[in-house]
């Protein structure tokens, strides 16, 4: 499961197309209705704030906010407790490099044109879910 704490206009179809569905199995998960990954790494975020639910659908939100975008069919009814606006959450500066190194090395192999695009950001955008703030690499991510 990676539920990316960058944007997801950084991601290509098939990434966005993972990230919809891993976000839908992470929704399914903080709302009780799965027996596995219950305690995935990458939720540990999600569990630590006040109402999981509703931070979890607000995340799927801005998912489909892309998918949408770029003209895709994603499901907006599949989004649960989505609800009003929540305050950002902070995620690190290194968790965001290390994500961004990461993406790099998944487009230069799957996606060699979308690779050569990435040089030209000089910064790096979170899902707007998430506000950076410096730290390293966040403890719950596998390395």
């Amino acid at each position: 499961m990676r539920l990316w704490s960058l944007c997801p206009e950084y991601l290509d179809t098939q990434g966005l197309l993972a990230l919809w569905r891993e976000s839908l199995l992470a929704q399914k998960v903080l709302l009780g209705q799965t027996k596995g990954y219950k305690n995935h790494p990458q939720l540990d975020r999600f569990k630590a704030q006040t109402s999981p639910r509703r931070v979890i659908g607000r995340y799927l939100l801005a998912v489909w906010g892309e998918a949408d975008r770029r003209g895709y069919a994603f499901d907006l009814r599949k989004v649960k407790n989505a609800g009003a606006p929540i305050p950002q959450i902070a995620v690190t500066l290194g968790q965001l490099q290390y994500e961004w190194e990461h993406l790099r090395k998944k487009m230069k192999r799957r996606d060699p044109i979308r690779y050569r695009t990435m040089e030209k950001f000089q910064t790096i955008k979170p899902h707007p879910l998430f506000k950076v703030k410096s730290g390293p690499i966040e403890k719950w991510e596998r390395i």
